[in-house]
């Protein structure tokens, strides 16, 4: 399923990208409540998005070969 929509991939890489990167600035200008849990989840967020891009970049790079373009 993956190497047949490499996009959704690479758009659930830029959510959790983004997710990452707006829950510290949240936390910054204390909207939210810092915690260990939230700055935790925050990090894996951002490093699960990034190799999820980088997977699906990939894929799609994969996929575009296959069909000759």
């Amino acid at each position: 399923m993956l190497t047949e929509h490499p996009r959704v991939v690479i758009a659930l890489g830029f959510v959790l990208v983004m997710f990452g990167t707006i829950s510290p600035w949240l936390m910054v200008t204390r909207t939210v409540v810092r915690s260990f849990a939230l700055c935790f989840l925050s990090y894996g967020a951002s490093v699960a998005g990034i190799m999820l891009g980088l997977i699906g970049v990939s894929l799609h790079g994969e996929v575009r070969l296959r069909q000759g373009h």
